[in-house]
């Protein structure tokens, strides 16, 4: 039944292999079931919205969109609420425009259904197929050090400072020293071409932090299943009509939630492809459409259940780099999210420890630094914009911010260069509208 639906043997995977993945890219990104609630739960400054009922829409949302993509588009592609746009929801449009909850989510149901037509008028696919191969390479190495980077701040090895903006960390400090060892793990293992590399090096990690007294033990928890407690119910109690009673205040955050998740998704679609060889010969995504639908709809499903936009995650990269090539391996992650609502209380104490799961996404980045070397850095006009995407995605904390200064910088250099020609259309109109995002938002 697995192999006719996901055509796992012709992937040339495995069931064991395709189970590993999901349990990875679940383990990366389960860090969103706590985040999430807290960024829209905040009282002072935020939405305000229940903690655990947005707590419950987070796992029910990206359990909806992880398996959609997974027998829609067939990809081990998770998705679930996005980080950074979780944060415009709640500080932004919640708290500094002092809209409603209820009408947010119906802003990010606009912004979905919006994505939706998009998709399926093949526009998001024709701006995929248009993108340049060394945008592509330098977009999937720029993803690799934004990931490295949050694993070394969740590590504590990179820490900020107020003058150089960041610097080295206390390394002596128990969860640095957690950290270090299971980089140190994982690199023995994926050095020794050990399967489940990654999956090995988070659970040993986490045993090494209980039995180090750095991280509680299970006897420290109040029970081992239980369900969030609601006290304010999110799910269907999104308000459209409020939205367009008042559509020309509400326009811009439905066009910028739009713009920003556009944009993050085709990265991340680019660079987990490229991670996992997904790519044709002429550097497409088949099934792109698909895999479209599936963020698309997954924020209009999300807005529903009452959390912010529903995107792609790069986290999905660590899944892949374990072997994982088909949507069975979205269906375990998506099972697993369902679970983490019967098992709130044990999941929210090993969510609490960013350090357990940081070597894993240092590790992906350094795979996903790999791209790099497939960029043509002897031709000028291809290295200036592809530089300029792998470090200012770190450097901005931002992947669309990345993305942006690749499209506005790659056409400049090519008409410098004398290559004007070798554009394509669209990415001229993409860059002048990045230009103008920069200069009007």
């Amino acid at each position: 039944m697995f192999e006719k639906i996901f055509r796992i043997k012709e992937s040339g995977s495995t069931v064991r292999r395709e189970i590993i993945a999901g349990l990875v890219t679940f383990m990366t990104m389960a860090y969103i079931i706590f985040v999430n609630p807290a960024i829209l739960g905040d009282q002072e400054k935020g939405a305000g919205m229940d903690f655990g009922a947005v707590m419950l829409a987070t796992c029910a949302s990206a359990a909806f969109a992880t398996l959609l993509m997974g027998f829609v588009a067939r990809y081990p592609i998770a998705l679930a609420p996005g980080m950074g746009l979780n944060a415009f929801f709640s500080y932004e449009i919640c708290g500094h425009m002092g809209v409603p909850w209820p009408i947010a989510l119906g802003v990010v149901f606009m912004s979905g259904a919006i994505f939706t037509l998009l998709t399926i008028a093949r526009i998001r696919e024709l701006i995929i197929r248009a993108i340049p191969r060394s945008l592509k390479f330098s977009i999937a190495a720029g993803i690799g050090v934004f990931i490295a980077f949050i694993g070394l701040e969740h590590a504590g090895i990179v820490v900020d400072h107020p003058e150089t903006l960041v610097q080295l960390g206390n390394l002596r400090a128990p969860g640095t020293l957690v950290a270090i060892a299971g980089i140190a793990l994982i690199a023995a293992l994926m050095a020794a071409r050990i399967r489940g590399a990654i999956l090995i090096g988070i659970v040993v990690t986490g045993i090494i932090a209980v039995l180090g007294g750095v991280a509680r033990t299970p006897g420290d928890v109040t029970g081992v299943f239980g369900l969030p407690q609601i006290s304010e119910p999110a799910a269907f109690k999104l308000n459209i009509a409020g939205v367009f009673k008042n559509l020309h205040i509400y326009l811009a955050p439905i066009l910028i939630l739009l713009f920003f998740d556009m944009f993050d998704t085709i990265g991340t679609l680019i660079g987990v492809s490229e991670q996992a060889g997904f790519l044709d010969e002429e550097g497409r995504l088949p099934r792109v459409n698909q895999a479209l639908l599936a963020d698309s709809v997954g924020t209009m499903v999300g807005a529903v259940a009452g959390t912010s936009t529903v995107t792609s995650y790069i986290e999905s990269a660590a899944g892949v780099s374990e072997g994982g090539r088909t949507g069975f391996a979205n269906v375990v992650t998506a099972l697993l999210f369902v679970a983490a609502i019967f098992f709130y209380p044990v999941v929210k104490l090993f969510g609490e420890y960013d350090f357990v799961t940081a070597p894993a996404l240092v590790m992906v980045g350094v795979l996903m630094m790999r791209n790099i070397a497939k960029i043509k850095w002897g031709d000028i006009t291809d290295a200036i914009p592809a530089f300029l995407t792998v470090t200012l995605m770190p450097l901005t904390f931002s992947i669309a911010n990345g993305l942006a200064i690749g499209f506005i910088s790659y056409p400049i250099v090519k008409v410098l260069g004398g290559k004007a020609r070798e554009v394509h259309w669209l990415v001229y109109i993409l860059g002048a509208l990045f230009a103008l995002r920069y200069v009007f938002l």
